[in-house]
């Protein structure tokens, strides 16, 4: 049983690692500002805009992410295929990429998931503080900014941390439409080498570590919230 495969096929594991990390990346930063809109909408006293928001929500975390994800790609895909004026723009190139689909069920994922737990965390807040930043003369907004979400956040960062490992596993579906990330790659590996267990078994490894560092840095994060909320 040789490890030789690991050199031959180095650089398609390594691209496959960045692709994962890039839909992570940008499947977080986006996912995370959804969230937060999401929450603020649940939390609205205007009854159509926490309506839309609860359907949305509803929707997306009442669906499997793998039946999104299709109909994103096999579905919006075929659909824009079928315009000759969308094939000719300059967003065909995007449009025809998987990675864009799954990125995008992500976001949405995210958002549904994520602004549910922010509007947990929000209610969680103790209203006496919120009194407390009003008595100052604070108006609404400056205490949402300054006082509820930074309050709410701090009390969220394991939950969140928790999130973005599942977001971090949930990018290994990209496999599933012709995407290469990282299981993508070692699926290629299996193929051409007929290697079965091994690649699986780095690429586990490569998640496990990839998981220790998130949270790793959310554990930092907490610590210097709770250092700067005790001095």
């Amino acid at each position: 049983m040789t490890a030789a495969w690991i050199f031959d096929y180095g650089k398609l594991l390594l691209d496959g690692l960045g692709t994962t990390l890039l839909m992570l990346l940008i499947s977080a930063v986006l996912g995370f500002a959804l969230a937060l809109l999401v929450a603020l909408a649940r939390m609205s006293r205007n009854s159509l805009v926490s309506g839309v928001s609860l359907a949305y929500t509803s929707v997306i975390r009442g669906t499997p992410l793998l039946v999104q994800i299709y109909i994103f790609y096999y579905g919006l895909g075929s659909l824009f295929a079928q315009f000759p004026l969308i094939r000719s723009s300059f967003l065909w190139p995007y449009l025809r990429d998987g990675f864009w689909y799954i990125v995008l069920a992500l976001v949405l994922s995210v958002g549904a998931y994520v602004g549910e737990v922010i509007r947990g965390g929000m209610k969680s807040v103790p209203k006496g503080e919120l009194e407390a930043a009003a008595a100052f003369g604070m108006r609404h907004r400056l205490v949402l900014m300054r006082v509820w979400l930074p309050r709410a956040i701090r009390l969220l960062l394991p939950t969140l941390a928790g999130e973005t490992v599942m977001l971090l596993k949930s990018t290994a579906l990209a496999s599933t439409v012709a995407v290469v990330d990282l299981l993508g790659a070692a699926n290629v590996v299996r193929a051409q080498t007929f290697q079965i267990y091994q690649p699986l078994l780095l690429v586990a490894g490569i998640y496990i570590c990839l998981t220790f560092m998130i949270e790793a840095g959310f554990a930092r994060a907490e610590g210097r919230a709770m250092f700067r909320r005790a001095s």
